[in-house]
């Protein structure tokens, strides 16, 4: 794996969703590196991916309640356990679960596997909230997939949250996750 500084190349193979990503942060003026790998679609691939990008280790889950009529992008240190009880205390909805492929790729675009902050920027009913965990915003820089698992990106946090995020027209509330037994 080598690490590139901005979009590929060549975009032949590549899906329109990702260079979509590519297109929207090159217009807002956001610097990030990218590295092309085989699918990740779990935390030991990511664990290899995000020493390429020299960045922290984000687990994305994109959750909803029982009824279906409030969604969550759950953004958190790989190294955390998701429980639920911890998380639905503090944003007032019981019984979260994970939401099904369909609604990923109605909300977000995005498909099981590469669940993203990226995929925001496709939410344009703000149907999604965001729910990211102080750990996280506390590291320099956040990793992501461009709305693919076939790349990964290295974005400064502070890019995310004063460009991307007001960009998107989405907010976030901080969580606190212990994730422990």
């Amino acid at each position: 794996m080598e690490l590139y500084k901005g979009r590929p190349d060549n975009t032949d193979g590549r899906l329109p969703r990702e260079i979509r990503t590519y297109d929207y942060l090159d217009k807002l003026g956001i610097d990030y590196y990218r590295t092309d790998h085989e699918r990740a679609d779990n935390m030991e691939a990511c664990n290899v991916i995000d020493a390429v990008l020299g960045v922290m280790i984000c687990k994305n889950l994109f959750l909803c309640n029982r009824q279906k009529t409030n969604f969550y992008l759950l953004m958190m240190p790989g190294d955390k356990k998701f429980k639920t009880k911890e998380l639905s205390s503090q944003i007032n909805s019981a019984r979260l679960s994970f939401a099904n492929p369909e609604d990923m790729l109605k909300y977000l675009d995005i498909e099981p596997g590469a669940v993203s902050i990226m995929g925001l920027m496709n939410d344009s009913e703000h149907a999604v909230k965001l729910l990211i965990d102080e750990d996280v915003l506390k590291g320099d820089d956040i990793g992501c997939h461009p709305c693919v698992c076939t790349s990964s990106l290295k974005i400064k946090t502070e890019d995310i949250i004063e460009k991307f995020l007001p960009a998107t027209g989405h907010d976030y509330m901080t969580v606190h996750l212990v994730g422990e037994d």
